[in-house]
């Protein structure tokens, strides 16, 4: 397990759950833009708790590789998910947003695979 490695898995997974936290919280700079994509509100705490599973299984995926590498394949397809979203929702402004969670997530798996 190399230091890249375990460095980008543990920010990608605090950046994750910090996502998961305010979204459980309800945080309005997270939930406002949710209601503007038309993401009915009976979705939020599933959408949350997908997030923080898939938080926690990125750091379980340094002990034991295959769950980190279904919490990644399962975060990348969420976020790529919120990507399309946006897109339907025709808020080209902020598609970056979800593309900044997907991101780190995506390098974590390809670090994960090539260590």
């Amino acid at each position: 397990m190399n230091t890249a490695y375990v460095i980008v898995t543990v920010v990608a997974a605090l950046w994750v759950g910090f996502s998961a936290f305010s979204l459980l919280r309800r945080a309005p700079f997270v939930v406002e833009p949710l209601e503007e994509y038309g993401v009915p509100q009976s979705w939020w705490t599933p959408l949350g708790i997908a997030k923080a599973l898939g938080s926690v299984g990125l750091l379980v995926g340094l002990f034991v590789w295959v769950i980190g590498v279904v919490a990644a394949v399962g975060l990348i397809l969420y976020f790529t998910g919120a990507v399309v979203t946006v897109l339907r929702a025709r808020s080209y402004k902020t598609v970056a947003f979800p593309l900044l969670y997907l991101a780190p997530v995506a390098v974590a798996l390809g670090l994960g695979i090539a260590a």
